[in-house]
């Protein structure tokens, strides 16, 4: 079952509000939790402003969240991060607070925003972003108001190729605020254009109540004075007249639903209007705006105060002119207090989707699209939910240090840093860090150093090595952080940022060793991709592993790749796919197919491998349609096992580069007990991200004890 949702919409005043109060009706006649969330909010909340679409959902559902949970920046905020060059930044926000928000409902509805002016020009793509960020499928909704079908048509079409371009997975159109004449046209048109082939289309006709405000709204946005009809302020405003000429004149001009403005010492053209109201061959009005700063004279107000049932009557501190001007530019929204519009927007939703339909589509689809920054959210998320105690060893160098707030302000993991003390401090103030949860231990000063020495020797007496010689070892910084580890004061460790690969894992070789069922260790890279994330092994150990490490590889991958969530579609690469090809390394790689198949029956049941096979053919569908259209695994990888190291190594490089991936990495597999490589080059995010990794196998570790 799918847990989100994004409706964004093509341009302002499209019919957003309506589609997203159905949507949240729809869902929580289905699901018992069900959230909202609006990643950006014109409304500044410091300053007193709150969004009317968060008030609105948040009112009608009683949601639990309080506002400020419910969306993550304001539209200037986000603007000025992008100007900035922190578009990462403002994505990172996002995905924060929705997780924060996720974590305690079952699904969560998320509204895009509209601009319009200047900050138009990036709103859908930001959109987009978000949307694929926070890995939800879309619906679109696309603007009718004013739009032939024909036009209409080529404009729903543009937005459908640009969401197909940026990989984003739209379940339904929806035409809104179309002309009632136009409504039959646009649905025929949208399957002849075979638009309604890969989503539900719908239509919604325009509803002039709900594309109208109410006087209460005009009222609200206006700053005006309510005198009399307080309970009446949900007419609707259909219209307005200036009514500054005579009376027969006024009185031909009133329409049903119009809003008469007047200076307030017209009592003339009050006490018409007032009666035009009570009038059986009279159009209803919708109320009066006396303007001005002025106010009936007191006979007139006791004439007022005799009616029964009065319209409407406000009143504002403009002239005539300015008034009229302000009333022309309002837009309709429907407010939380106006229960007549809710209902009709509701039931106008209800009478043009088919419910059913919808209800079954969104909570069924379930997005495959797993971006760079999700990944990385989601990762943090995980390490977050247990937290493992993860000991670096090199804590005096500045970019572990950088790294080591992150992870502690964020709670992700607990975190003991090596190194001489008095330098681990001054670095941390020179660089203005707050690490004061962070445990700081100098090796040959530690309580600990005796015991780990006498536990060194003891593990590695026969290998020549003696007490003095195991006290001198102890004190190089990798091993007594592995010795944390197989002593249990710690859960996994990562190092690399000064140090060699070498000096990194030899420790853990010596004497944490390998787990029962794995002869070598193998390291793979989590290759994040614009909408997917893909496992590459072994690229990082292993120059020329026969295919009985081969078949080892390929099992601790897929076991990897389960891991970090991903399924596990193992294809073993080779210059060849299936019985085509002859040779030594295409025989290799048959014969690890084999052994990997026949050993994933007891440790990985349903693990589908395939091999020999090429890239191509494993990664597009099309090419294996014509290679090996049989495959379960062809077109569909997403664990890829490299034949050796050369071609893993640079095939990973390469589509790091050409195809601007992250790769995350290595990570290796193997032992019993996570320890992890940072490349010598890693930046602070690198880091975060490698102590993630390394708390999540931790956890895994645990969970199969």
């Amino acid at each position: 079952m799918a847990n989100k949702l994004y409706v964004t919409a093509t341009e302002p005043r499209s019919g957003k509000s309506v589609v997203s109060l159905g949507l949240m009706e729809l869902l929580t006649r289905n699901i018992k939790k069900v959230g909202f969330f609006k990643p950006l909010v014109q409304s500044d909340h410091h300053q007193g402003e709150r969004d009317n679409t968060i008030n609105l959902i948040k009112s009608q559902y009683h949601l639990c969240s309080d506002y400020e949970e419910m969306y993550a920046y304001t539209v200037t905020e986000a603007s000025q991060l992008i100007s900035l060059g922190k578009q990462a930044e403002l994505l990172d926000g996002i995905l924060a607070k929705y997780n924060s928000l996720a974590a305690n409902v079952d699904f969560v509805l998320c509204e895009g925003i509209e601009l319009e002016g200047a900050t138009a020009s990036f709103d859908f793509d930001i959109n987009v972003d978000i949307a694929n960020n926070l890995g939800c499928p879309v619906v679109l909704v696309v603007s009718g108001k004013m739009k032939t079908p024909d036009e209409l048509i080529r404009s729903t079409k543009v937005y459908l190729e640009s969401l197909e371009e940026r990989s984003c997975d739209p379940v339904a159109v929806i035409a809104s605020r179309v002309d009632r004449s136009y409504e039959d046209a646009v649905i025929n048109r949208f399957q002849q254009e075979g638009i309604s082939k890969n989503q539900l289309t719908y239509v919604i006709p325009n509803d002039e109540n709900l594309g109208n405000p109410s006087v209460g709204e005009v009222a609200r946005l206006l700053n005006a004075e309510i005198l009399y009809g307080e309970e009446n302020l949900t007419r609707h405003v259909r219209s307005f007249t200036i009514a500054a000429m005579q009376l027969r004149n006024l009185l031909e001009r009133i329409e049903y639903g119009t809003l008469i403005i007047t200076p307030g010492d017209r009592s003339d053209v009050i006490l018409a209007s007032l009666a035009a109201v009570h009038s059986m061959s009279m159009p209803n009005i919708s109320g009066l705006m006396l303007t001005g700063g002025l106010v009936p004279e007191r006979a007139v107000q006791t004439v007022i105060e005799g009616f029964q049932d009065t319209v409407p009557i406000i009143a504002v501190s403009e002239n005539t002119y300015e008034a009229a001007i302000r009333v022309e530019n309002i837009h309709a929204a429907i407010t939380p207090d106006n229960t007549r519009k809710i209902t009709q927007a509701l039931a106008v939703f209800e009478r043009h989707i088919n419910m059913g339909e919808l209800s079954d589509k969104i909570i069924k689809t379930r997005t495959t699209i797993v971006t760079p920054k999700m990944f990385e959210s989601q990762l943090l998320q995980r390490a977050k939910a247990d937290r493992q105690h993860i000991v670096l060893p090199e804590g005096e160098t500045d970019r572990i240090l950088q790294a080591a707030e992150v992870l502690l302000r964020r709670e992700v993991v607990d975190i003991t840093l090596l190194g001489k003390e008095d330098k681990i401090k001054e670095r941390i103030s020179s660089l203005g860090l707050h690490l004061d949860s962070a445990s700081i231990i100098e090796p040959e000063k530690s309580s600990l150093f005796a015991d780990y020495a006498e536990t060194y020797y003891e593990l590695r007496k026969n290998k020549g090595i003696t007490l003095d010689n195991s006290r001198d070892i102890m004190k190089d910084l990798n091993y007594f952080g592995s010795m944390m580890i197989y002593k249990g004061d710690a859960d996994g460790m990562v190092s690399g940022a000064i140090h060699t690969t070498a000096d990194t894992i030899r420790p853990a070789f010596q004497f944490i060793k390998t787990k029962p069922e794995c002869s070598i260790v193998s390291g793979v890279f989590l290759m994040c991709l614009n909408d997917r994330v893909l496992v590459y092994g072994d690229c990082a150990v292993n120059p020329n592993p026969t295919a009985e490490q081969l078949a080892e590889i390929a099992i601790s991958s897929a076991q990897t790749a389960a891991i970090f969530g991903i399924d596990p579609l193992v294809a073993m690469l080779s210059y060849s796919s299936g019985s085509s090809g002859k040779g030594e390394q295409v025989e290799k790689v048959r014969r690890a197919t084999e052994i990997a198949q026949e050993r994933a029956k007891s440790v990985f049941p349903g693990l589908e491998i395939e091999g020999p096979i090429q890239y191509d053919a494993a990664v597009d569908p099309s090419v294996a349609k014509t290679k090996m259209p049989e495959s379960k695994v062809a077109g569909k990888a997403t664990v890829f096992v490299f034949p050796d190291l050369n071609t893993g190594n640079n095939t990973y490089k390469a589509v790091q580069r050409s195809a601007n991936a992250v790769a995350i990495g290595p990570i290796l597999q193997g032992l019993r007990k996570p320890v992890n490589d940072l490349s010598r080059g890693c930046l602070v995010p690198d880091i975060v991200n490698t102590v993630a990794i390394t708390a999540v196998q931790a956890q895994a570790e645990k969970n199969q004890q």
